[in-house]
């Protein structure tokens, strides 16, 4: 029984070894010292598997990671559409999105709209900023209730849907924030299922990495979902084409220090999804 449990934390440890006791090398009272000796050390071994320890924190994560200067939330959607309705739907989103976000007395700005050109097909994404956060999320949403063209719109839209779902997310503080750029450009949003309990790792991480990942001015913004589908990390890039995208992304393999962060950050991902987007003709990010 001794030879068992010497050779199991030699294992543990990480030591590679095996050592053997002969049947008369411990007397019986020896072995029992020695294996409640090892227990609390198994017991501590063991219990680092599942307890992780954690610093205190006496903010919210959001506080910890998001932009200070600012208080703009942002809106994430994505409409699935039918196939045979794509085109209309892009001419309406054209026609009516612009003037919401041009009108001055609503407190919100579309940042960009796409179509999915790889991953899911038939789908559109949206990305919008509230300035002033939650509260001016209420007004936009209280002053298009009133607004019977939006409300046409939204009749004539869901004619043409198969699914719809969307976010609220906070910016990272160290990305750059989203303005408009002239194209053409393609857009690539990564999106990360974090485990959950990770995001300030993912935040001190990508703090570092973002600096080996700017000299292509490639980074548009990056966010965390608040409200929607929780731990949910979108990074948003534009590039010249695909083979400039292959380009810049194996650049970054040869700079000290990526391959390090690669190494810790991926631990931290349940899934990831890439999209390749095409900016609408009225996208602000070209």
């Amino acid at each position: 029984m001794a030879a068992r449990v010497l050779r199991a934390g030699g294992a543990a440890s990480g030591g590679g070894f095996l050592w053997r006791a002969s049947p008369c090398s411990l007397l019986p009272g020896h072995r029992k010292l020695a294996s409640s000796n090892n227990r609390p050390r198994e017991d501590s071994w063991l219990k680092s598997l599942f307890v992780r320890k954690v610093d205190p924190r006496k903010d919210a994560h959001s506080n910890l990671l998001a932009k200070k200067e600012t208080s703009s939330l942002y809106k994430l959607q994505f409409h699935n559409v039918k196939p045979e309705c794509l085109e209309a739907y892009n001419k309406i989103c054209q026609e009516v999105l612009p003037k919401i976000h041009e009108d001055k007395h609503y407190p919100c700005t579309l940042v960009g709209t796409w179509n999915t050109w790889y991953g899911e097909q038939d789908q559109a994404v949206h990305l919008w900023r509230y300035e002033g956060g939650y509260p001016a999320l209420t007004e936009v949403m209280n002053k298009l209730k009133e607004n019977q063209e939006f409300a046409r719109f939204r009749k004539e839209r869901g004619n043409m849907l198969l699914s719809r779902k969307n976010q609220l997310l906070l910016e990272f503080s160290f990305w750059n924030e989203p303005v408009p750029r002239a194209g053409p450009n393609i857009y690539e949003l990564r999106s990360y299922q974090l485990r959950p309990g990770t995001m300030i790792e993912w935040g001190n991480y990508w703090a570092r990495a973002i600096r080996f990942r700017q000299d292509g001015n490639e980074a548009v913004g990056g966010f965390f979902s608040q409200i929607g589908q929780l731990y949910m990390v979108h990074h948003l890039w534009a590039y010249k084409d695909l083979q400039t995208r292959e380009d810049i992304r194996n650049a970054a393999w040869h700079k000290h220090g990526w391959e390090e962060l690669v190494y810790y950050t991926v631990p931290l991902i349940q899934e990831m999804e890439s999209r390749i987007m095409i900016p609408q003709k009225t996208s602000p990010l070209q």
